[in-house]
C-alpha cells in the first residue's frame, strides 16, 4: 500500500488583509490543543503585529536563507519540514513563486510534496491569484497579478474556507494601520482597496466558491447514483422547438426565475439525431441572443427521443423547473401521439413542468405542399416503365410453357421495385395496381376474367399487392430522406463557412453580408436599422423598393437582397444569415465602444497611479527638503558650519530629486498627448555622453567610457538624448555592485549608432524585459524612495520620439544591457 496522503485545507480571501493568515493560525492552535503535532513551516506576517503575535508558542521551522543575484532571500525549508515530518504544516501564500535555486518553482509544488509525504497542510490564497480569474481581476483593478496558482490545485483541496469581510470593514482595518504601514495607507485606499474593487473581488470569491460547492454536490450525486433533483439552487430549463413561440417561453422562464430569486435560466434545443428536424436556424439564433440578453445560457443537445433527451439534460444540470410550449399539433394528430409536453410531464418525476400556451397552440396550420422526392424526369420515366414494361413482361411470361404462379408474382414484384427505384412512389403504385390486374386476368383461373377461383391464389395476389405498395413507400421514403439530408448538409456547410469567414474577418458584418451575396449570386445586400442603411455590399444605394427580398434580422434590423428572387427553400438559410448579421452589428458596436473606453480606462489607470506616486514618492523629497529648511530656521537649535552645510546639501539634493520627478511626469504627459517638441540635429555621441555623466555628479566618475571618437554623426535632440542617458546610466549605477561599475560603449551598424549602457547587477529575466518600460513600474526595486518608476518608460518614449529604439539585453556574466540605437545623420 502507498503512503497516506495528507489533507489540504485552504483559506480563500478576496483581498489582502481580510484575515486569512489569522484564521489559519487559529485553526493551527485548535489542532495543537487537541494534541495534533503542528509546526509553522512558513507564515508571512507582512509587519502585522496581531498576525505575528498569533503564531504564539507554535513550533516554527527556521527558513532557508538563499542568495540570488547578489541579494538575500528566505524561503520555506522544505527538506527540514519533511525531515521533521509533523502531522500538520502551516504554509502561507500558496501562489508564491520560489526564489530560483529552490527545489520547486512554485510554493504549491512544495505543498504537494508535503501532502505526498502524508503531511496535512493549512494554507492561504487570495482570489486574484487564481489562474482562471487573473484577467478578470486585472480588468477590475488595473493590476495584473504575476503570481498565480492553477484552479485545479485549489479545487483539489479537501476543504476551502472563505474568509469574508465587507469592503467597509476592510477599509477601516486599513485606516487603522492593521494591514499596511502608515506611509502606504493613502495610496492603497485610493488604488487597489477602493470600495468598488473590493465589492467586485468579494463577489468573484463567493461565485468561485459557489461553483466549487456545486461541483462537489454533482460528484456526490454521481458517486451515490442519485438521479432525483435536489432543490439546492433553482434552475429553470426552457425547451425551444425552433418556432416563433420560443420568445414567449424564454420571457416566461425569465419571469419564473426572477420570482425565485437568483435562479439560472438555461435554454435548450433538442435536435433529432438524424439532423433532419424542421427547426429554423434563424429563429434559434434570435432566441439565443434573447436568452443571453436576459442573463441565461443557450444549449443544444441531440437525441432521437426529444422528451427523454430534454429530461436527461435537465437532470444533468440539476434543474428544478422546465418550461414547455403547449403542442401546436391538431387534435387528430394528438390521438396517435401524446406529444413532447405530455410525455415530458409524465416522465419528469420531481421536476416541475410548466406548459405555457401561445398563439400557435393547437393550431398546427395546414401543412404546405411536400415537394416530391425525385425529379420530374424520373417520375415520368417511372410511369413509362410501368405502362410499357409490365405488358412486355406479361407477353414474355405467356410465351413460356405454363410457369408456376409464384414465379409470375415474383417477377412482377421485381418489376414494381424497379419502377419504384426509377420513379418513386406514384409510378410504383400504378405498377402495383397494373401488375395485380395483369396477374389476375392472365395467370389466375378463371383466365380472361377478373375473378379468382382458388383461395391460395387470392392470398398470393394479396401478398403481392401489400409487398409492392410497402416496397414502393420505403423506396420513396428513402429517396425523400436522402434529399433532405443533402439539403441539411448543404445548409450546414454554408452556415459553417459563414461562421468561419466571420471569425477570421476583421469586419465580421461586412464579411457576413458579402458571403451572403456570393452564396446566392446576388447583386447587392444591405442591412438596415430603423430604415437607415448601416452596412452594404455590392451595388450601392439599395432601397427597399428595389429589393427582391426583405428579411427581418431583429427587432429593428432588416436585410435587403437584390439581384434575383430566391426560392422558398433558400429562405431559411437567408434568415440565418440575417440573424447573424444583427448579432455582428451589435458586436461591432460593442467592440467600438470597448475601443473608445480603453483609452479612458488607461488614462484612469495612469491617473490613479500618478495620484499614488504624488501622494508618496513626491512627498518624500519634499518632506526631506522642508525638514532641512525648517531645522535651519529653527531658533531653538544652534548648528555649526558643518551641520549647516550638510542640511543645505540635503535640501538641495531633495529639491533636485523633486525637480527631476516633476520633469519626468511632465515629459511623460507630453509624450502621451503628442505635445513633446523634438528638435533633431547632427551631433556626435562622444560629445553628449560626457555631458550626461557630468549631470550625474561624482558618482558617475566610476563609469567606464568606451565610445570611439570616429563614430558617425547621429541625428537626435541633444537635450532629450542627454535625459535618456542620465536615466539609463543612473539605473546602471543603482544596480551595479561597487566592485564592477557600469560601462558605456559605442559602435555603428549600418544606418544606426548604438550606445550600450552595461551593468553587472542582478539583471531581469528575459520574459519580463517589456515590463520595465511600463509607467509607474519599479521592477525588482524594493526601495520606494527612488522615484515613481517613470525613468525607463520615459527613456523609451523619448528615444522613439527621436526615431530610435531602446531595447534590453542580457549582460554576459550577469546583469542588464540597455541598447540605445539612433539613426545616423544623412550627409
Amino acid at each position: 500500500m502507498g503512503a497516506v496522503q495528507g489533507e489540504l485545507r485552504i483559506y480563500l480571501g478576496a483581498a489582502p488583509g481580510v484575515g486569512k493568515t489569522y484564521a489559519m493560525l487559529e485553526e493551527a492552535h485548535r489542532r495543537a490543543e487537541r494534541g495534533t503535532d503542528v509546526v509553522v513551516a512558513l507564515v508571512e506576517t507582512h509587519g502585522r503585529k496581531h498576525t505575528a503575535a498569533m503564531i504564539g508558542e507554535l513550533e516554527t521551522v527556521p527558513r532557508r536563507e538563499m542568495t540570488y543575484r547578489g541579494s538575500g532571500f528566505t524561503e520555506m525549508d522544505l527538506d527540514a519540514v519533511l525531515a521533521r515530518k509533523p502531522e500538520v504544516a502551516v504554509v502561507d501564500e500558496l501562489a508564491h513563486t520560489n526564489v530560483p535555486g529552490s527545489r520547486h518553482e512554485k510554493r504549491h509544488q512544495d505543498v504537494r510534496a508535503l501532502l505526498d509525504a502524508g503531511i496535512s497542510v493549512l494554507t492561504t490564497v487570495n482570489v486574484q491569484h487564481l489562474e482562471s480569474l487573473n484577467d478578470v481581476v486585472a480588468g477590475i483593478t488595473g493590476v495584473e497579478q504575476r503570481e498565480t496558482v492553477p484552479d485545479a490545485v485549489v479545487r483539489a483541496a479537501e476543504q476551502v474556507e472563505l474568509v469574508d469581510m465587507t469592503p467597509e470593514a476592510l477599509r477601516r482595518r486599513m485606516a487603522h494601520g492593521n494591514v499596511y504601514p502608515p506611509e502606504k495607507i493613502d495610496a492603497a485606499l485610493g488604488n487597489w482597496f477602493r470600495t468598488g474593487n473590493l465589492t467586485a473581488l468579494r463577489e468573484l470569491a463567493l461565485l468561485w466558491l459557489a461553483d466549487r460547492v456545486d461541483e462537489e454536490l454533482g460528484r456526490y450525486r454521481a458517486d451515490h447514483g442519485i438521479d432525483a433533483t435536489w432543490e439546492t439552487r433553482e434552475r429553470v430549463v426552457v425547451a425551444l422547438a425552433g418556432g416563433p413561440e420560443g420568445e414567449t417561453l424564454i420571457r416566461r422562464a425569465s419571469r419564473i426565475a426572477a420570482r425565485s430569486g437568483s435562479a439560472d435560466v438555461l435554454a435548450v434545443h433538442v435536435t433529432r439525431s438524424d439532423g433532419l428536424a424542421g427547426s429554423d436556424p434563424a429563429v434559434l439564433a434570435r432566441q439565443r441572443v434573447l436568452v443571453e440578453s436576459l442573463g441565461g445560457s443557450y444549449h443544444q443537445v441531440s437525441g432521437a427521443d426529444v422528451p427523454r433527451a430534454l429530461l436527461e439534460f435537465a437532470r444533468g444540470v440539476n434543474a428544478t423547473q422546465i418550461v414547455l410550449g403547449v403542442s401546436s399539433r391538431g387534435r387528430f394528430e394528438q390521438l396517435f401521439s401524446a406529444g413532447v409536453g405530455v410525455t415530458t410531464t409524465i416522465l419528469s418525476g420531481s421536476i416541475d413542468v410548466h406548459l405555457v400556451t401561445h398563439e400557435r397552440a393547437g393550431r398546427a396550420g395546414r401543412p404546405g405542399r411536400v415537394p416530391p422526392a425525385l425529379s420530374r424526369g424520373r417520375r415520368i420515366a417511372g410511369f413509362g416503365v410501368a405502362l410499357t414494361g409490365l405488358p412486355l413482361l406479361t407477353g414474355v411470361l405467356l410465351a413460356l410453357p405454363d410457369p408456376p404462379l409464384i414465379n409470375d408474382i415474383l417477377l412482377f414484384l421485381v418489376s414494381v421495385v424497379g419502377v419504384a427505384l426509377i420513379g418513386g412512389l406514384w409510378p410504383a403504385l400504378v405498377a402495383a395496381v397494373l401488375g395485380s390486374m395483369l396477374l389476375n386476368w392472365f395467370f389466375t383461373p378463371p383466365y380472361g376474367a377478373f375473378a379468382i377461383a382458388r383461395e391460395e391464389n387470392l392470398l398470393a395476389l394479396g401478398i403481392f399487392v401489400v409487398v409492392a405498395v410497402s416496397v414502393s413507400w420505403v423506396v420513396d421514403k428513402a429517396a425523400r430522406t436522402t434529399r433532405q439530408a443533402a439539403e441539411a448538409s448543404a445548409e450546414a456547410q454554408t452556415l459553417a463557412t459563414v461562421a468561419g469567414g466571420v471569425l477570421r474577418g476583421q469586419r465580421p458584418l461586412l464579411a457576413l453580408l458579402d458571403r451572403l451575396r456570393e452564396t446566392f449570386g446576388l447583386d447587392s445586400v444591405a442591412l438596415l436599422e430603423n430604415g437607415t442603411t448601416v452596412a452594404e455590399v455590392g451595388v450601392p444605394n439599395l432601397r427597399p423598393a428595389d429589393a427582391h427580398m426583405t428579411v427581418h434580422a431583429g427587432e429593428t434590423e432588416t436585410v435587403l437582397l437584390s439581384g434575383r428572387t430566391l426560392e422558398a427553400s433558400d429562405r431559411r438559410v437567408v434568415e440565418a444569415f440575417a440573424a447573424q448579421a444583427a448579432v455582428a452589428l451589435r458586436q461591432e458596436r460593442l467592440a467600438a465602444e470597448a475601443a473608445t473606453a480603453k483609452p479612458l480606462a488607461e488614462a484612469n489607470r495612469m491617473r490613479t497611479a500618478l495620484l499614488a506616486a504624488v501622494s508618496h514618492d513626491l512627498r518624500t523629497p519634499l518632506a526631506s527638503a522642508k525638514a532641512a529648511v525648517a531645522s535651519l530656521r529653527s531658533p531653538d537649535v544652534q548648528f555649526d558650519d558643518e551641520d549647516r552645510v550638510e542640511l543645505l546639501a540635503t535640501a538641495d539634493e531633495s529639491l533636485d530629486k523633486l525637480s527631476r520627478l516633476v520633469a519626468n511626469l511632465l515629459d511623460m504627459s507630453r509624450l502621451q498627448t503628442g505635445a513633446l517638441g523634438v528638435t533633431a540635429i547632427e551631433m556626435g555621441a562622444e560629445d553628449v555622453v560626457p555631458m550626461a555623466l557630468e549631470d550625474l555628479g561624482p558618482q558617475a566618475r566610476q563609469v567606464a567610457l568606451r565610445v570611439p571618437d570616429d563614430l558617425p554623426l547621429l541625428r537626435a535632440d541633444p537635450g532629450l538624448l542627454e535625459r535618456v542617458l542620465v536615466n539609463l546610466i543612473g539605473n546602471a549605477l543603482r544596480y551595479s555592485p561597487p566592485d564592477r561599475p557600469p560601462m558605456i560603449t559605442g559602435s555603428s551598424h549600418g544606418e544606426v549608432v548604438e550606445l550600450r549602457v552595461i551593468d553587472h547587477g542582478p539583471g531581469i529575466p528575459a520574459d519580463r524585459w517589456d515590463d520595465v518600460f511600463l509607467p509607474f513600474q519599479r521592477l525588482g526595486d524594493r526601495d520606494n524612495h527612488t522615484g515613481v518608476g517613470l525613468g525607463l518608460a520615459l527613456s523609451r518614449g523619448l528615444t522613439e520620439a527621436m526615431g530610435g529604439t531602446l531595447t534590453p539585453d542580457e549582460t554576459p556574466g550577469g546583469g542588464l544591457t540597455m541598447i540605445l540605437a539612433l539613426p545616423v545623420a544623412v550627409p
